[in-house]
């Protein structure tokens, strides 16, 4: 076996990063049975996958096979519409993922505080070891980071199974279902369960943007997306099955996290065991986003779209660390931020990004129309328009939801909404500086 097959991902690493790009267990899922109530939560939770995710994760596979190269959904959107769009993509990705990033650091001190209550008065200082530790896995490659995913994925999958073996025990084996359904909840409210629901279920597309540094792409893909998703799906319907047999308050729940549950119900070495599982949900899902946000500004920097020095690689390890830093760095500062606040901005910037890698879809139909794809979804163009409209029928309900709800969510859907404009702005001024450049 060659060296560089050695470097690359395996199907089972490949299948932990995923599991914590888009998941790392159900943590985050907590203020959902406290916007929603339970019936309403249970159908959001089995609705969603189906119109927001599906929908994506074919449209994901049919590009990666196409196209599995380093910058995935950037290069997709770059051939299809060109460098203008690509830049939008890029961008949008970018400002959602510093968002998205900056979650996982204070979760991290949320499920710290269920050992140690003065945690919280240390927030900030425990947010950027977590934050530059991250930034230090990263530079040492993929490989590294493909093999703690592998541990930390167990770490957050085994102390929600120990939940629901006690769980089951202690009510004979019978669960009680709740029966799924929006009545007396109401539109805003499901709107806010709509961001939790779609938010623990996003970055599908992120785990494309490495596809280079993956043992046979196209295969590991497909094996380990579908893994993936069934464990994704699975661990969250368990962790809500569990809170509502357990008549678990959901104001406790929604304030502090599944720790609460675990002491309620298996006192204080499950609720332990579970706060530990956060703590690594936290790292993990951190971690590998970083890994695939950071090979974004390599290939735009590549494209003169960003500073050159923000595609160097590192000498020994041949990772984009100018940029894992420069992520870092900007993470580092919005660590201030709350996590409902980064939840609207992160959920309204990647819907946007979404759009333009479905109409990336349809238009690569046509222009690479003879090109072989070992995965295709067995749809003419109008019928991917049609596929598309899923997931931005959704995207639209938990946007008009955020506006209405103007107490907890218009300010950061505003703020989301001017971040998308700021492409335009910032894309004038890198044409602007290329032209001066070549006018002398």
């Amino acid at each position: 076996m060659s060296t560089a097959v050695k470097r690359k991902l395996k199907p089972i690493q490949l299948a932990a990063v995923i599991f914590l790009t888009v998941s790392g267990g159900p943590y985050g899922l907590e203020p959902l049975l406290q916007q929603t109530g339970s019936n309403a939560a249970f159908l959001l939770l089995l609705v969603t996958p189906l119109l927001w995710d599906i929908p994506t994760i074919f449209a994901i596979l049919e590009l990666n096979s196409l196209m599995p190269v380093t910058g995935g959904y950037y290069q997709w959107v770059k051939r299809a519409l060109g460098l203008r769009w690509a830049f939008y993509e890029g961008w949008w990705t970018w400002l959602y993922t510093f968002a998205d990033l900056a979650i996982y650091p204070v979760l991290f001190v949320q499920y710290l505080s269920f050992f140690f209550p003065q945690a919280e008065a240390y927030k900030i200082p425990v947010c950027l070891f977590i934050i530059w530790i991250s930034a230090g896995i990263n530079v040492l490659g993929i490989v590294p980071v493909g093999k703690v995913s592998l541990v930390l994925s167990a770490l957050v999958l085994i102390p929600f199974l120990l939940l629901f073996g006690w769980s089951l025990m202690q009510h004979n084996g019978h669960l009680i279902i709740p029966t799924p359904s929006f009545k007396s909840t109401s539109f805003s409210n499901v709107g806010l369960g709509l961001y939790t629901v779609m938010w623990n279920f996003i970055g599908w597309d992120n785990v494309t943007t490495y596809a280079e540094e993956v043992d046979k792409p196209v295969r590991s893909y497909l094996v380990s997306v579908f893994v993936a998703f069934v464990a994704v799906l699975s661990i969250y319907l368990i962790a809500t099955l569990i809170s509502v047999n357990a008549n678990m308050n959901p104001t406790i729940l929604s304030e502090q996290g599944f720790p609460a549950l675990g002491w309620l119900v298996g006192g204080d070495v499950l609720g332990g065991i579970i706060a530990m599982g956060g703590m690594a949900s936290a790292l993990g899902l951190y971690s590998a986003v970083l890994l695939s946000v950071s090979r974004i500004p390599e290939v735009m920097a590549e494209d003169g779209l960003l500073p050159k020095k923000l595609g160097a690689l590192h000498p020994k390890y041949k990772s984009p660390y100018a940029s894992i830093i420069c992520c870092s760095v900007v993470v580092s500062v919005m660590v201030f931020w709350s996590f409902g606040e980064l939840l609207i901005i992160d959920i309204t910037l990647y819907g946007a990004a979404l759009l333009l890698e479905y109409v990336a879809l349809i238009r690569l139909r046509k222009l690479a129309s003879q090109e072989h794809r070992p995965f295709k979804i067995p749809l003419n163009r109008a019928g991917l328009v049609c596929l598309a409209l899923l997931p931005f029928s959704v995207y639209i309900v938990a946007l008009t939801g955020a506006f209405l709800n103007s107490e907890k969510a218009l300010a950061p859907a505003l703020f989301a909404l001017a971040a998308l404009t700021s492409a335009e702005v910032v894309w004038l001024f890198v044409q602007r500086r290329k032209r001066k450049r070549f006018s002398f």
